[in-house]
């Protein structure tokens, strides 16, 4: 049986580099790259020689007679985006005749330049720990990272649900690249605080800016600012350890936990809340937050979107993940009533309705649970006596359609319920926010740019580069700023070859920051809390 990806896949497209059959799809040269939910392999076509295996960063492929519990739906999953037996449409349509007989790995392009480079880059998330492996290929290039916080890696470190071990697994690749001799890691350093932006593009021939979108998207709503009401931004940090974070006001004691919105990390945030306390236990989640799940009364999660399950924000692996791992999920046969002819969805759609439909068909569990409810839309959060969320009102919603029946958004029904809660958590989506110095698109909440060099209006600013999310919105999957993050590195070396940078580098002031030594582990700064395997 061929090689299977599964649930934890990144998308960094290491796999398909390595493939000897180019069997894995989409590829970074096909347009389904950035908006396809994984990778998958052409089971027709893969030859189970493995090497895929070797390149994954985080263990999602394994062969498809070895599917842990939990995982067996992925084998349908890659087949069917090859042969779709809805009605024999391919999203992935592979040409043997096209088929290369190695895959196409291009050599690593050697800069032209004999003097040494110095390249600053501002954090030191995935997009950063990309950017600076390409751009230590070059031997000529040293980089100095800055980053505020201390501990290294951003969001595969305080994003990443503490259950999901295998997209853990990520930060060793980060560990093994930050290993290298040329590369140095200032924590506790940031930019603003401890040295500005002119004196860091002073200090190197090149900046780039990897910040990420550190703030979530806020829902400007009546009693939205009542204490009880958070975001799943916060929440996530909070059961993480995120220094941002510790100190949030978490209160689980209440039956009823809301999230609003619907995406991937509103069903981590609904999962962590249900899950077993001595499950959770052996992950590097929060102790603090541990201690505080164990004395939850939390019943019931409710995840709800203002859209029907067709247009779910999140992805077909997740809900898979979430659906086969034994947490009771519910969903109102109501909510289902509405969908579009089977015809008219991509297999991804269909499969995860599939899956709803399941649910949907399951008895009322007994114990914790999560809801997913669809057509609801939040229209206010009501203090108790204690001046604390207790309620949240939802409007009800339904589909319009065209003349042709296909559904071209929602309308509100007029009708409202009442949920009683007392914590309210909203999944809206991820912003970036404005960097001192540099021109910043306040509507997308990125960094314009161009290819990854900055633009102030149609003009780059000299030496100045941006890779992730600020720079292409808060969208994609850990891996997805591998190329991101390869665009801009290209970027910066086309131009350094133009400019033929000096050899000499301004002398830089010491920093107060604490430095990551090569020789220290970095996903052991946890001091031993960290579990990967």
């Amino acid at each position: 049986m061929p090689h299977v990806v599964t649930q934890a896949c990144c998308g960094d497209a290491s796999c398909v580099y390595a493939c000897p059959v180019n069997c894995i799809h989409p590829t970074p040269e096909e347009p389904d790259f950035g908006i396809a939910e994984m990778l998958y392999i052409d089971p027709a076509t893969c030859v189970d020689c493995g090497a895929c295996v070797s390149a994954c960063p985080v263990g999602a492929i394994v062969p498809g007679h070895r599917l842990p519990a939990g995982q067996e739906r992925f084998v349908e999953v890659n087949a069917t985006q090859y042969h779709d037996p809805a009605d024999g449409a391919a999203r992935f349509p592979v040409d043997p005749a096209r088929r290369l007989p190695l895959a196409p790995i291009d050599r690593p392009r050697q800069l032209a330049v004999d003097a040494s480079i110095s390249i600053g880059i501002v954090g030191s998330g995935p997009s950063a720990m990309y950017a600076a492996d390409e751009l230590l290929r070059q031997p000529q290039v040293s980089v100095t990272m800055y980053e505020r916080l201390d501990r290294p890696f951003g969001l595969a470190r305080f994003g990443v649900a503490p259950d999901h071990l295998h997209t853990r697994k990520v930060m060793e690749l980060f560990d093994d690249i930050a290993r290298n001799p040329r590369l140095e890691i200032l924590l506790n350093t940031e930019v603003g605080r401890d040295l500005t932006l002119a004196e860091l593009r002073a200090r190197h021939q090149g900046v780039i800016w990897a910040g990420g979108a550190p703030t979530d998207r806020r829902l400007e709503l009546p009693g939205f600012d009542l204490p009880g009401v958070s975001s799943a931004t916060s929440f996530v940090g909070w059961y993480n350890g995120h220094p941002d974070f510790t100190g949030l006001d978490v209160d689980l004691d209440t039956e009823r936990v809301v999230v609003v919105g619907n995406g991937n990390v509103a069903l981590d945030v609904a999962r962590i809340l249900v899950a077993d306390p001595d499950t959770l236990a052996a992950t590097d989640i929060s102790r603090p937050a541990l201690a505080t799940l164990r004395t939850s009364s939390v019943r019931e999660v409710v995840v709800m979107g203002r859209r029907g399950p067709a247009h779910a924000a999140f992805t077909l692996p997740e809900l898979i993940g979430l659906v086969d791992s034994g947490v009771p999920v519910t969903v109102d046969p109501a909510d289902l009533q509405a969908l579009p002819a089977s015809a008219e969805l991509d297999a991804t759609i269909r499969a995860k309705l599939e899956i709803l439909t399941e649910c949907a068909a399951r008895p009322a569990p007994a114990g914790r649970r999560i809801r997913l409810a669809f057509f609801s839309s939040p229209s206010e959060v009501t203090a108790g006596p204690h001046g604390r969320a207790n309620a949240l009102v939802v409007g009800r919603n339904r589909p319009v359609v065209d003349d042709t029946g296909a559904a071209v958004g929602i309308e509100p029904t007029g009708d409202t319920t009442t949920l009683e809660t007392g914590l309210v958590l909203t999944s809206v989506g991820y912003r970036g926010v404005p960097v001192p110095g540099l021109p910043f698109d306040d509507a997308a909440g990125v960094i314009p740019h161009l290819d990854g060099r900055v633009l102030d209006g149609t003009e780059p600013v000299a030496g100045m580069y941006v890779t992730g999310w600020i720079k292409r919105g808060p969208s994609g999957f850990i891996g997805t700023n591998k190329t991101d993050s390869a665009q801009t590195v290209a970027s910066l070396l086309d131009d350094l070859e133009s400019n033929a940078p000096e050899v000499s580098v301004p002398r830089r002031r010491r920093l107060l920051g604490r430095r990551l030594g090569v020789a220290q582990s970095v996903a052991g700064l946890d001091g031993g809390a960290t579990a990967l395997d």
